[in-house]
């Protein structure tokens, strides 16, 4: 196995060419080590191309939605409507004229917060274009007859998952917020960035583990204490930890603590 480095030596420094030089060619060695890693370990590991049928549930959404295809007309019609609307709008603005945005800006929405996504007239028409998306393709599967409730269930979830995804916020070159740093730091967070990515790809062995803490700050026997237990069930989905009593009476009822699932 290829030897891991510490992440933390090489920090981007776009002011110096030759610590810029340094880091891209860090960056580069650490990418190598991470493909070349992950190929070893494909003949190690049988993964399942769709473990969650996510594909035939949205094939089965599909047949439903052909089967009806009023449905997909009427929300086709109402999004082209909209889009009509989102031009006329984006076009007076262009001309400085004031109008009434076709999505407004909704204030619990913390991913166009910034205020180049309202008075930027380019950045104001990607943020309401990709609502009208985002809205059309949430109605689409929503409005979907005949599906048993599990199925519909999955397919709204992965759809909204899909969505999300997608939003312009999380592109650099359509968020305002990163073009800016962008100029602002000459490309140094950019570089940041790909240097964190590479550090939760090595984390994980060529699949992204992105860390939620610093692993390095804790140590056994310092700042973090052990308790001696066994593992007493174990499936799939979890695993039963029994820790080793340290008093000489315990309760009778047990307690039972459940971790926090998010992120699991």
């Amino acid at each position: 196995m290829a030897e891991q480095q510490n992440p933390r030596t090489t920090e981007p420094n776009m002011s110096d060419p030759a610590a810029y030089s340094r880091t891209m060619a860090d960056i580069a060695a650490r990418s190598q080590r991470i493909v070349t890693e992950w190929l070893d370990r494909q003949h190690e590991v049988d993964v399942a191309i769709d473990p969650l049928n996510i594909g035939s549930a949205f094939m089965e959404m599909m047949a439903k939605l052909m089967s009806n295809p009023s449905t997909l007309i009427d929300a086709q019609l109402g999004f082209w409507q909209d889009y009509v609307t989102l031009w006329q709008h984006s076009t007076r603005r262009m001309m400085g004229l004031e109008t009434a945005p076709v999505v407004p800006p909704d204030p619990r929405d913390k991913r166009f917060q910034h205020e180049e996504w309202k008075e930027n007239e380019i950045f104001d028409f990607i943020r309401q274009s990709y609502l009208l998306s985002a809205r059309f393709v949430q109605d689409v599967v929503r409005r979907v007859d005949g599906l048993d409730p599990k199925t519909a269930q999955k397919v709204d979830f992965y759809a909204r998952q899909f969505v999300d995804a997608m939003s312009p916020s999380n592109f650099a070159l359509t968020n305002p917020q990163v073009l800016r740093k962008t100029v602002e730091t000459r490309g140094e967070n950019l570089l940041r960035g790909l240097s964190n990515l590479l550090r939760d790809l090595e984390a994980g062995r060529g699949q992204l583990h992105i860390r939620m803490t610093d692993a390095e700050a804790f140590s056994v026997g310092g700042n973090i204490a052990v308790t001696p237990g066994k593992v007493v069930f174990r499936n799939e989905l979890m695993e039963l930890i029994q820790y080793t009593p340290a008093t000489q009476t315990v309760r009778k009822t047990p307690l039972v603590i459940f971790p926090p699932w998010i992120n699991k």
